[in-house]
């Protein structure tokens, strides 16, 4: 019998998010760096709360565009700290700034991320949640890397779920219905 991984509960935005996005390959540049700085924000907090803040974040930082967040300085960082709708907190806010001129700096954001799985979505076969590791050599390798691009908020176990989230790796639960589309979009 097929069931949806656990950790995607029964409430619809993560039913909807578990059965639609996670896990499914992307390979937008802009939307993969938007996905790496929502990871950092969840940071210490679950994903859920994230997910529910989304539109927010996205109205707030102007649709993630990096090219605008980039020149922000103090004034902006302020006008955010003030910002309900998002989680509020300067070192995350401040690290966006920078990891959006990071992201300036790469020729090919998606590149760069799809080498470390070799251009090809991972695929893992757990059966259990316990089964997933928060973090592999080569999300740490990874995170690594990216902080010597200057990218912060990206420690190894936020890059390993942001990896499984944009489908670097397949790590639905193998009895999980989404399993296998996620292994055919490979």
């Amino acid at each position: 019998m097929s069931e949806r991984c656990g950790w995607a509960g029964s409430e619809k935005i993560y039913t909807d998010y578990h059965d639609t996005e996670w896990g499914v390959p992307e390979w937008d540049s802009r939307a993969l760096w938007e996905k790496l700085v929502l990871d950092g924000f969840q940071a210490g907090l679950s994903w859920i709360t994230i997910l529910k803040k989304r539109d927010n974040f996205r109205a707030a930082f102007e649709g993630f565009n990096p090219e605008i967040i980039a020149t922000w300085g103090e004034s902006e960082v302020e006008k955010l700290l003030q910002n309900e709708g998002i989680i509020r907190h300067r070192g995350k806010i401040e690290a966006t700034i920078t990891n959006a001129q990071a992201y300036l700096e790469i020729e090919d954001f998606s590149a760069l991320c799809w080498s470390y799985v070799g251009g090809t979505p991972q695929q893992n076969r757990f059966e259990t949640l316990d089964d997933v590791p928060p973090s592999t050599e080569v999300s740490a390798q990874f995170s690594k890397d990216l902080k010597k691009m200057g990218f912060k908020f990206c420690g190894p176990t936020i890059v390993y779920a942001w990896m499984e989230a944009c489908g670097l790796v397949n790590d639905h639960l193998i009895n999980c219905p989404q399993h296998e589309k996620c292994r055919a979009l490979a």
